[in-house]
């Protein structure tokens, strides 16, 4: 089972805006938390959580320091 909903977590990341090449940088356990995180944001706010919480988590450059993610 652990196996299914970390694959769960990976489309739901993705499908909210997640670069492919930063979450192959992100642990399962990792994914599961964050695809959490998002299930309980709204709709409308979920493309922008993805990308402020792959930032705190080290994962992604903001976009304000003009590097690419």
């Amino acid at each position: 089972m652990p196996d299914s909903v970390a694959v769960d977590a990976k489309r739901i990341l993705l499908r909210y805006g997640a670069p492919i090449n930063v979450l192959d940088n992100v642990s399962d356990e990792d994914r599961i938390c964050l695809a959490r995180a998002i299930a309980k944001t709204t709709l409308a706010e979920r493309e922008n959580r993805v990308r402020e919480l792959l930032e705190e988590g080290g994962y992604a450059a903001s976009e304000e320091d003009g590097s690419p993610s």
